[in-house]
């Protein structure tokens, strides 16, 4: 269960209609509309065109509410700061996605040159330590 949310619902899963999404945000169900057509909120949708709302969508309808009134935002400044804090959130997961993949890599080589070196120690022959000194001569030519 996920904040009354029904068993397999997770916090995207879009399940309350305009009416509850609006009492749950603090917001007028017509505002709700004005936001979904304006882009800021895009609740999901039934075969019969119905919106639901997820909670995630209700957590962003009281961002939107505060940035508005709180802050002072306007509607389009709200609409850019969404869209910045969604790339955001879009490269973050690419940064992890690409750090597991270096990490999965960096593993890979570390195992690879551990099979490697462990080879080259059945083909070692030890050697006596000596130290010579060899001088050439080359011979003259007359």
């Amino acid at each position: 269960m996920f904040g009354g949310l029904p068993n397999d619902a997770d916090e995207d899963t879009p399940v309350f209609v305009i009416s509850v999404a609006a009492q749950l945000s603090g917001l007028h169900a017509q505002t709700l509309r004005s936001y979904d057509r304006q882009g800021l909120v895009s609740p999901g949708r039934t075969s019969g065109g119905g919106r639901r709302y997820s909670m995630r969508d209700i957590a962003l309808l009281r961002e939107v509410q505060r940035l508005s009134q709180s802050d002072g935002v306007n509607l389009a400044g709200i609409k850019r700061i969404i869209e910045l804090e969604n790339q955001v959130d879009a490269l973050r997961a690419r940064i992890a996605e690409l750090t597991e993949e270096v990490r999965a890599a960096y593993l890979t080589a570390e195992q690879t040159a551990a099979t490697v070196h462990a080879s080259y120690r059945k083909d070692l022959v030890t050697l006596r330590q000596q130290t010579a000194l060899v001088v050439w001569k080359p011979k003259r030519r007359n």
